[in-house]
């Protein structure tokens, strides 16, 4: 048995090195940061550590988790994780409105009153913006707030 162990380990850890070598040769990383400048670009890379301190989450955080944690500082909730209005029913011509900045939003329907089934999973698009839940009936509709000209293909 430690013979057949000892002869597949080094074969399987080659094939998974060559595994992730190819896998990183693939992607290509960009690590330039955005700095605040003169361009007002928006600050996603911390400050950084100074030598002989220890390091906290404002001055090592970078990207969305750092705009969540200024965010956080300020008050403000940046992702806007509240549940939807679960007050009413929803219905064709008063639907549940879901703003979204994406152009596709999943939405988690449990019912009316809240928690009356399982959770359905329902898909909007700004090609079909309203979707109807199949178990309780309830009408959600796709509220675009995001950039008119998006330019991406």
């Amino acid at each position: 048995m430690s013979f057949l162990r000892s002869s597949i380990t080094p074969s399987l850890r080659a094939s998974l090195r060559t595994a992730s070598i190819q896998r990183v040769a693939m992607r290509s990383i960009a690590t330039t940061p955005l700095r605040f400048s003169e361009h007002h670009a928006p600050i996603i890379q911390g400050e950084g550590t100074k030598p002989g301190t220890m390091g906290t989450d404002e001055s090592q955080s970078t990207g969305l988790e750092r705009f969540e944690l200024m965010g956080r500082l300020q008050g403000v909730d940046v992702f806007d994780m509240s549940p939807l209005d679960a007050s009413r029913p929803g219905t064709m011509k008063n639907p549940i409105k879901v703003q979204s900045m994406a152009k596709e939003q999943i939405v988690g329907s449990t019912g009316f009153p809240a928690e009356s089934h399982e959770t359905v999973w329902l898909k909007l698009t700004v090609d079909q913006p309203i979707a109807r839940c199949p178990m309780s009936g309830n009408v959600y509709q796709l509220e675009y707030i995001g950039p008119q000209d998006d330019h991406h293909h």
